[in-house]
C-alpha cells in the first residue's frame, strides 16, 4: 500500500492556486533554501517541534513523556497534554486513501468557486508513485489539481503527472545557476529545463518567484527571469511573492538557527511587477 508523510493539510487556501483549495503539504525535500518558510518540511522523517516561546513551564509534557523528555518517539503525548500547543509531532503516514477523504471534504466549495486541490511540500513530486495516484483519484472525482514543484527532479516525473494536472505552480528562485546554488544548495539547470519543456508543452502554469531584499530584488534580475520565459512560451501567470519571516520560529522549533532575510519595500515590490505587466 502507497504512504507518503504528510506534514499539513490546509484547507479554506486562497493562494495555492485559483478559488478555494485545499492545500496538502508532503515532508521532504531536495533543496535546501536558504529562506525556506516551512523548514520541517526539509526531513523525510517525522520531526518533533518545540515552541519554546509559547512553553510556559507547567511540566505536563516532563509529566506524561514516557521517555521523561531525555529522548522522543514521538508517541505525542506530550502534544496532547501541552495546554500551551508548544510542542507538536509534526508527519504523519497517509495512504492515498485518506488523503483523498480529506480532500474531498470541500468538494462544494471547489465547484463554486473555481478551486481544488493543491499538492505542495518539501517536494510532493520525490513522492511520485503516491502523487500520481492521488492525481489520478481526484481527476476521477472531478477535483481540479495543481502540483506546487521546485522542479529539481527528473522530467520523466513530469511525464508522468501532466495528464492528471491541470496546472503547475512553479518555483523560480534566481536566474543565476552560481548564485542559486549558493542560496538553494543546487545550480538551476534542471529547474530551468523543465520548465522550458513544460512552457513548450503548453502546461498550464503559475510562476512564483520568492524575493529577497539584495539577493533577487533587482529589476535585472526580474527581466532576466521575464526572457527566458518568454522566450520558451507563456505562462499563466507571474507571481512575486516578498519575503516573510514566519519561517524563521520553525527552524528553532526543530533546533536549528534560521539565516534571516528582508523583503523589499512595498514601492520595490512594484517596480519590479511592473517587468512582468509590461
Amino acid at each position: 500500500m502507497l504512504t507518503a508523510t504528510i506534514f499539513d493539510i490546509q484547507r479554506n487556501s486562497f493562494v495555492d492556486g485559483p478559488g478555494i483549495r485545499t492545500t496538502v503539504f508532503f515532508k521532504g525535500c531536495n533543496l535546501k533554501c536558504a529562506w525556506c518558510h516551512n523548514p520541517e518540511s526539509q526531513s523525510f522523517e517525522p520531526q518533533m517541534m518545540f515552541y519554546r516561546d509559547k512553553c510556559t513551564g507547567c511540566g505536563k509534557c516532563l509529566e506524561k513523556c514516557p521517555n521523561k523528555l531525555e529522548s522522543c518517539d514521538l508517541c505525542g503525548k506530550c502534544e496532547m497534554y501541552c495546554p500551551a500547543e508548544a510542542r507538536k509531532v509534526c508527519g504523519k503516514e497517509y495512504t492515498v486513501d485518506e488523503v483523498l477523504k480529506e480532500v474531498i471534504k470541500d468538494k462544494l466549495f471547489y465547484e463554486n468557486s473555481g478551486g481544488g486541490v493543491t499538492f505542495s511540500g518539501g517536494e510532493c513530486m520525490l513522492r511520485i508513485d503516491f502523487l500520481l495516484e492521488i492525481l489520478k483519484k481526484c481527476k476521477e472525482n472531478g477535483i481540479h489539481t495543481a502540483v506546487d514543484t521546485a522542479g529539481h527532479v527528473n522530467f520523466e516525473r513530469f511525464e508522468k503527472i501532466l495528464p492528471y494536472t491541470d496546472m503547475f505552480l512553479y518555483d523560480f528562485k534566481i536566474f543565476d545557476s552560481e548564485k542559486h546554488k549558493t542560496y538553494v544548495g543546487v545550480g538551476n539547470e534542471l529547474i530551468l529545463e523543465n520548465l522550458k519543456k513544460l512552457l513548450e508543452l503548453g502546461a498550464k502554469i503559475r510562476i512564483r518567484i520568492p524575493v529577497m531584499a539584495g539577493v533577487n530584488d533587482s529589476v535585472e534580475e526580474m527581466n532576466q527571469i521575464k526572457e527566458f520565459l518568454y522566450s520558451h512560451g507563456k505562462p499563466d501567470l507571474v507571481e512575486l511573492l516578498p519575503y516573510h519571516a514566519m519561517g524563521e520560529n520553525k527552524y528553532r522549533a526543530i533546533g536549528l538557527e534560521p539565516q534571516t532575510f528582508k523583503a523589499p519595500t512595498k514601492e520595490e515590490m512594484k517596480v519590479l511587477r511592473e517587468v512582468f505587466s509590461e
